[in-house]
């Protein structure tokens, strides 16, 4: 089956400071890849790599086939890569459903500053609605986003990351900072998204990554060392050692 998303051999220095080495690895749709490590393995490098915020020193980037390597991190979303971290810059004065309803608009390639417009197009609410119905959010569409709990944040902040119908879905610790009964929720929500998007998923909570994943990477001092289905990763001798323990 052809990858929706891959990397070959991609590496990164920082001066003297060697991140990435040689990373590879593959996704194909519907398919949920974790990639774990312990802190300073790389993992954020690699994710900012692939969404364009980093430049690769060596190696190449493709979605569905095509060389995104060089691609800005706009075009990459055009292409089809979506991201949960990339749209939280939003302003907390806005509602949820004035952010919902302009990344409706942007998705469509309308611009993001005509809210008075936006606001007025009965379309865009139907289909914001629609969005944060499916999210779980349609009641909270007119509370301001700062006074959004932490959990609802992320849950939004899921929902934003899909209104382009991504090929590829980047997701960077969407349980971090969640409780236990928020963590269940957006695990139940990743996993209701199996069989769409291509999901790479890097992740602290290895409750969530056991469950979630079809496999796994390990990354340790910025290289892979086990890739894997959940079984083979945690008998793994090497992982254990490096970070998941005895």
């Amino acid at each position: 089956m052809t990858s929706t998303l891959s990397v070959e051999d991609l590496d990164k220095r920082f001066g003297g400071l060697h991140v990435t080495r040689g990373v590879s690895l593959a996704i194909t749709a519907g398919e949920v890849l974790a990639v774990i490590g312990p802190n300073g393995a790389g993992k954020t490098t690699l994710i900012g790599q692939i969404c364009g915020d980093i430049a690769p020193d060596s190696g190449v980037i493709r979605l569905d086939g095509r060389d995104i390597t060089r691609l800005a991190p706009a075009a990459r979303v055009k292409a089809g890569l979506s991201r949960s971290f990339q749209i939280t810059q939003l302003a907390g004065t806005l509602t949820v459903g004035d952010n919902m309803r302009l990344a409706c608009a942007a998705a469509d390639g309308g611009a993001w500053s005509f809210l008075p417009q936006v606001g007025r197009d009965k379309g865009l609410h139907q289909t914001g609605d629609d969005h944060l119905t499916q999210a779980g959010l349609l009641d909270r569409a007119e509370v301001a986003i700062a006074n959004l709990s932490h959990g609802e944040r992320k849950q939004l902040e899921l929902a934003l990351a899909l209104v382009a119908r991504p090929r590829a879905l980047l997701l960077d610790e969407p349980m971090a900072g969640l409780g236990v009964a928020e963590s269940e929720a957006m695990v139940a929500r990743i996993k209701a998204l199996k069989g769409g998007p291509a999901i790479l998923l890097v992740e602290h909570d290895m409750a969530a990554v056991f469950e979630l994943a079809d496999r796994i990477v390990v990354l340790a001092e910025g290289a892979v060392i086990a890739s894997g289905p959940p079984a083979d990763i945690r008998a793994n001798a090497d992982v254990k050692r490096v970070y998941l323990g005895h």
